[in-house]
């Protein structure tokens, strides 16, 4: 009987620090999963110099970068968990085709949240923006703490939006706090109208209150709709009137990781971040996963 072989965890390096950060995370993610490793570096230049290396002294510089960075990002992921099992390639295509490609056959997708390009002040890199709207498994965009051991207080939380991607996103975020032992938050922000007519507008009591509980409804539907068990894992729901990026900002401050839905687009490659994904990945204090609606 053939064993079905596993999805690695593939993680994208470019040399930046900030790839370094989504080593150094990706590791210990893969050792928890019991997951193979897979180093990513995706060049053009070799499009264009030929895929095969060339042993002779004129290889081209950017020929010995690559052939020298994932060298030494093998070396180091080795020497964080050396159980781990550790390939690598170098992909001749532009890094976000190259990246896309990966995903599609990957349990998971890192990257970090600054690349190696001319603008490194950017608060999130075009090519992990790119990837994260692209990719057909779920891709965590590392950023936040600077500590090489990412540990927040012990959370997981959810960002239950209004799509069916929310649904898959909750499964992703159960399993990512049972691997980690730590507990799930389900977030959820609402709002209601407000009395325009008096001097100074007053929400109607009952108008929020039912507001409030319809809010409490969708994430147990959402919740329940896991399909798996929960009792092995503290969940805690979260409901909180107001705007929904301000919520999730908050309430992921002190967590270790992030997770957020995303519906795919009709009739087009990619998914529909939103104005809240894109929030999150540009702004949020800890790593962040988008989860693609299923195809």
């Amino acid at each position: 009987m053939t064993k079905v072989m596993e999805l690695p965890l593939v993680v994208g390096v470019d040399g930046s620090e900030g790839s370094l950060r989504a080593l150094d995370w990706a590791v210990p993610e893969a050792a928890r999963r019991g997951l193979p490793l897979r180093i990513v570096h995706a060049s053009v230049w070799e499009h264009y110099e030929g895929v095969h290396p060339r042993l002779g002294a004129d290889r081209p510089s950017e020929q010995v970068y690559a052939e020298n960075l994932v060298a030494t990002s093998e070396e180091r992921a080795r020497r964080l968990s050396p159980e781990v099992k550790v390939t690598t390639d170098i992909r001749p295509e532009e890094p976000v085709t190259g990246l896309v490609a990966e995903g599609d056959d990957a349990a998971l997708l890192v990257l970090g949240s600054r690349g190696r390009g001319p603008v490194t002040g950017m608060l999130l890199g075009s090519v992990s923006l790119s990837v994260a709207a692209r990719a057909r498994c779920p891709v965590v965009v590392v950023r936040g703490r600077e500590s090489t051991e990412q540990a927040g207080d012990g959370r997981v939380v959810l960002g239950v939006g209004d799509s069916d991607a929310s649904r898959v996103a909750a499964r992703f975020a159960l399993r990512e706090a049972r691997s980690r032992g730590c507990e799930l938050v389900a977030v959820r922000a609402w709002h209601g109208p407000v009395l325009e007519s008096a001097p100074y507008p007053l929400a109607d009591s009952d108008q929020l209150r039912t507001y409030r509980q319809q809010a409490d409804d969708y994430v147990d539907s959402v919740l329940s709709d896991i399909g798996e068990d929960l009792t092995e894992v503290t969940v805690r729901r979260k409901v909180v009137q107001g705007t929904a990026h301000q919520t999730l900002l908050e309430a992921a401050a002190p967590g270790d990781l992030l997770v957020v839905g995303a519906r795919r687009r009709h009739g087009a490659f990619g998914l529909q971040l939103g104005q809240v994904n894109h929030a999150m990945l540009h702004y949020a204090p800890c790593p962040v996963a988008i989860v693609p609606e299923r195809e």
